[in-house]
């Protein structure tokens, strides 16, 4: 949700464009509402065998692939929800020190930029087996991302 969400919707179109590869847009508003709602399904499972899915899984129920969760806050906010979505999970945030510049300039730095967020759903299509590899390299090379740079958090 918020800013960010251009940011994704953008890598969406690039990937449908570029690759090839569609992709299902979700806006969380509070992954710690979504973490609570899944973990008193996952106890309410446990303690009484029947009970009603998470609303994470009934959203993902049928929609297959990789998730790639982009936020503007550090990576670990929608980490809260990876258990919970027997998916191949991948978090892009704003780990690192803090900065004080336009929103341009500090998502290619964090790595929370659109083409970021497009090379993160090809590695995930290519980690599960979907994609080859060569593509996510041809990818980085023509968005103008240098794999060797130090990850953002070191910086």
């Amino acid at each position: 949700a918020g800013a960010i969400l251009r940011e994704v919707i953008a890598a969406a179109e690039v990937l449908e464009q570029d690759w090839g590869v569609a992709a299902d847009i979700w806006s969380v508003t509070s992954f710690s509402e979504l973490r609570r709602d899944a973990m008193a399904a996952e106890r309410e499972h446990r303690l009484c065998g029947d009970s009603a899915p998470s609303w994470i899984a009934r959203c993902l129920e049928g929609s297959p692939g990789p998730i790639v969760a982009a936020t503007d806050y550090v990576r670990s906010v929608p980490d809260l929800i990876a258990p919970f979505t027997g998916r191949h999970f991948t978090a892009l945030g704003t780990d690192g020190f803090g900065r004080s510049d336009t929103r341009a300039r500090l998502r290619p730095f964090f790595e929370v930029s659109r083409e970021h967020i497009m090379v993160a759903a090809l590695a995930s299509l290519a980690d599960t087996g979907a994609l080859a590899r060569a593509t996510v390299d041809e990818a980085i090379e023509r968005a103008g991302i240098d794999p060797l740079a130090p990850p953002p958090w070191t910086r």
